[in-house]
This record gives C-alpha cells, structure tokens and sequence, in this order.
C-alpha cells in the first residue's frame, strides 16, 4: 500500500533532477502534498506561493507558456473552488500545459466537512475544453501517469487522496494509455466501473460477486477526460447493466457521463455516489461505506440489480 501523493512526488523528483524545466509549485502544502524531498534538494525548481491558490496558478501558467514543464500542488478543494477562475482562464482556456495535483480530494479530508471534501470537480473541469482530467487509482498507476505528463503538451488536472491505497494493479505489466478504459475482470451480467480510489473497491466487488455465481466486468476508468465511450459502449451492449462508483457527487460525475452517452441506446445505470446533500463526517473508510461505495455496498447493489 502506498498514496498516490506520495508516489507522485517521489517520481517527479527523480526525474526533475534531470530535467531542469521541471518546476513544482504550492500554496503552503508541501506536506500535504510531500513536496518536502523536492524543496529541499531542488530549491532552484520549487516555487512557494504561500496561501494563494488563485496566484500559484497564474504562476502556474506564466511558467508552463515560458517553457517550463510546471506542476501545481496542493489540496483538491482548493484548486476546483477558490481558483477555478484562473484554472479556466489561465489554463484551460489559455492551452497553457500546467499539470493540476489536487490532493486529499474527494471525501478523504472526511472529518472536516463540506468545505474540504471536493466532490464537484468532474462535473466542473469536464466542461472546459481542451483539459484533460485522471484519477489514478493507486502508486504504480500514479508513477506511470506522472512519466506520461512530464511532457504531454496539454492541461491535466489529477485527483488523488490522502491515506495509503491498496494495490489495484500488483505489477507493472499493464497499460495506463490516456482516454482508455482497463478492464480488471472480465463479466457478462453486469459492468462495474469506477475511478480513481474507488476502483480497488469495484474490483474487490467483482471477486466477490463471482463467488456467489455472479459474472461482473470491471473497468478502472481513471480517465474522465479524453472519455472511453467505446468501452462503455461495448460493456452495454455485452453486459446490458452498468453500475458506477464515484467518490463524487451523483451530479455530472462519471455515473452523469454514462447516462449521457447511453442516452440513445438506453440500458439500465446505477450511480453509487455522494446523493445531492453535504456529506457526513467521518474517516474515509466511514463514508465510502456509509453510501454504499465500499465493496460491500457495491456488492449489495449488483445483486439487487441483478434481481431487478
């Protein structure tokens, strides 16, 4: 087990200490982040902003149009909020290459309330064209994705958590190509997709399901956006039921975005999310189990489709 944040900031510094255009920005997180390693022995490529998330990225951007390969840490709620004017303008709109880490999103800050939980940003950033958005769902997908974004010419907003996560892929031996689904298991009465931390909870599901005789495709959609609709397509029409499980609200996430292009081809979608409402206080764990996100409630949920 190892958080995602962490090996992200690992595989950045090892390959900023040889390539010097890459620079890591924050707003007073670099322990949250673990920017602590990359401070201390690459000072010269580490920008602190201090508590000014709308000026680290204008920052950000000033330094990615100047040719430097820039990356912007710091906790997700703030990133998708306070400076989602500058994300649009600065980034999105201004095809500036800045790579957005947001961390601790989702539930993970889960004790402290809705002003720390970011569960809107899906619905948010999908809309602006030409940003691309991933939720690796553990360390070694994590590390693939940072060696892809070193150099890929293009604004990408990352979501990743907190606490360690458990391994979804055991070696690496797989693929993590931008805009492609993975199928973990292959099924034939129903498909589970996820994203990002939920994955490993969709694929424990699956094994599970299939020892009470029950055929579940997984996919690891980690990638919101470039989106694989094929994939999609296809579990629909060989699986004909689709659930999904986003530690986002039910409210334009991945679940919003099946619907969307199954609409003309309709099949039956379960969306397994935070319902419109702040969500509870607790741990992690707590809340993915209080809505029915963990393996458990997934569990409960195909086999209650499955009946329907």
């Amino acid at each position: 087990m190892k958080a995602c944040r962490k090996s992200f900031t690992e595989t950045l510094l090892a390959l900023a200490k040889t390539d010097k255009q890459i620079v890591a920005v924050t707003t007073d997180a670099r322990g949250s982040v673990t920017l602590g390693d990359f401070a201390k022995e690459l000072p010269e490529q580490f920008v602190e902003c201090g508590i000014a998330e709308q000026n680290a990225v204008g920052v950000a951007a000033g330094l990615a149009h100047s040719g430097m390969k820039t990356f912007v840490c710091g906790p997700a709620c703030f990133y998708v909020a306070r400076s989602l004017e500058q994300v649009k303008v600065d980034v999105a709109y201004s095809e500036n290459p800045v790579k957005i880490l947001g961390v601790s999103g989702g539930v993970a800050y889960g004790a402290l309330g809705a002003t720390h939980h970011s569960l809107h940003d899906m619905a948010a950033l999908r809309c602006f064209p030409g940003m691309n958005i991933c939720l690796p769902p553990d360390g070694r997908a994590t590390e693939k994705l940072v060696r892809f974004l070193v150099d890929y010419p293009h604004p990408v907003y990352v979501r990743v958590g907190r606490a360690a996560v458990p391994d979804v892929y055991e070696n690496d031996d797989f693929s993590f190509e931008i805009g492609k689904a993975n199928v973990l298991l292959e099924g034939s009465d129903l498909t589970i997709i996820g994203a990002g931390e939920t994955v490993w909870h969709c694929l424990q599901a699956g094994k599970q399901l299939a020892e009470q005789g029950i055929s579940a495709r997984v996919l690891d959609m980690s990638w919101i956006k470039p989106f694989d609709e094929e994939a999609v397509l296809k579990a629909a029409t060989e699986t004909g039921r689709i659930i999904t499980v986003e530690e986002h609200s039910r409210c334009g996430g991945l679940g919003a975005m099946v619907c969307e292009l199954l609409s003309e081809q309709p099949v039956p979608v379960r969306i397994i999310g935070i319902p419109d409402e702040n969500a509870v206080h607790g741990t992690n764990k707590e809340i993915f189990h209080h809505y029915g996100m963990d393996a458990e409630g997934i569990v409960k949920a195909a086999v209650d489709f499955i009946k329907k």
